[in-house]
């Protein structure tokens, strides 16, 4: 068995969608919770940006322990609401995914009529996934005898928000779906950026862009979605400016402009991190391709985990 564990490590990076998954324990199937000395990392995030609002909803588990996270910038008003909760191993906590039918929603399985719903003291949220895209899917090796499965997609968002005193949003929005398990090593740097814009030619447009983590070459976890081409591209390898802008291979420039930040430091057990993620504005150029307008989120985070 661990000779048939090297020889799919050996083969990877992988990128799907293919039928030709790698022979390795990956969502939907059960993840041993240690691998190669360290935890497996679990989560699921939703971004999705309107005109009146931006947010993010995460669920993450590390080994036994988890948290929630959800975070709201008003656009109206400037105001950004948020709220992480810390979890014990049977906690739900404030932000989960679930089918219609409220069956919950695992990683990793097909299907359609999701909803990811927030339930905090400061906010309630459903999100309703109307219209959803081709799922970038990789799995890289972690650089310790192990791997990371992750996949993503745009997906249009009908969002009920109910703010309380602040007041009610319903809006349809555009945004990013980030599913990921797997082994990441025990210090982890990297940069991130997800986002939905319009090009120049009028063509809708989203991105998931990443260094320090599943970045290598090919078989990446890099993705552009661009309306009316079936499969999203893989750009090449790509490098961060700090939290202002992202530079390709061909020499081209996304710069963003921040509205608000989401950052902490943490200090648990066995994790601790920190991070910066603001939401904001993008333009210039993706991987060549001129934007019109662009709205999403930088991050930069750096995890002992």
């Amino acid at each position: 068995m661990a000779k048939d564990r090297t020889a799919a490590l050996n083969a990877l990076p992988w990128r799907g969608p293919t039928e030709d998954r790698p022979a390795l324990p990956i969502p939907p199937a059960k993840m041993p919770v240690r691998l190669a000395g360290t935890w497996r990392k679990r989560w699921r995030y939703v971004g999705a940006f309107g005109e009146q609002v931006m947010l993010c909803a995460a669920s993450v588990r590390i080994g036994p322990l988890g948290q929630t996270f959800w975070a709201v910038l008003d656009r109206r008003s400037g105001e950004l609401i948020e709220n992480t909760k810390q979890l014990l191993p049977a906690q739900r906590g404030e932000v989960w995914t679930e089918r219609a039918g409220g069956e919950i929603w695992r990683l990793g399985v097909s299907g359609e009529r999701l909803r990811t719903r927030i339930d905090a003291d400061e906010a309630t949220a459903k999100l309703s996934f109307a219209e959803t895209g081709v799922w970038a899917e990789s799995v890289c090796p972690n650089g310790d005898g192990a791997y990371v499965w992750t996949r993503k997609r745009p997906s249009t968002i009908d969002l009920d928000l109910d703010l309380g005193e602040r007041g009610r949003v319903r809006e349809t929005l555009r945004g990013i779906e980030d599913e990921s398990a797997g082994y990441h090593p025990r210090r982890t740097e990297w940069s991130w950026s997800a986002g939905v814009g319009t090009a120049a030619d009028g063509r809708k447009l989203a991105w998931n862009l990443v260094a320090g983590v599943n970045d290598p070459e090919a078989g990446s976890e890099r993705a552009i979605w661009i309306e009316g081409v079936d499969e999203p591209r893989e750009p090449g390898q790509v490098s961060f400016d700090g939290l202002e802008a992202i530079r390709f291979a061909d020499g081209s420039r996304l710069g963003f402009e921040a509205d608000a930040e989401r950052s902490a430091e943490q200090s648990r057990l066995v994790v601790r991190y920190s991070y910066r993620q603001p939401f904001g504005r993008f333009s210039g150029s993706l991987d060549g391709i001129e934007l019109a307008e662009g709205i999403g989120v930088m991050e930069h985070q750096d995890a002992v985990w």
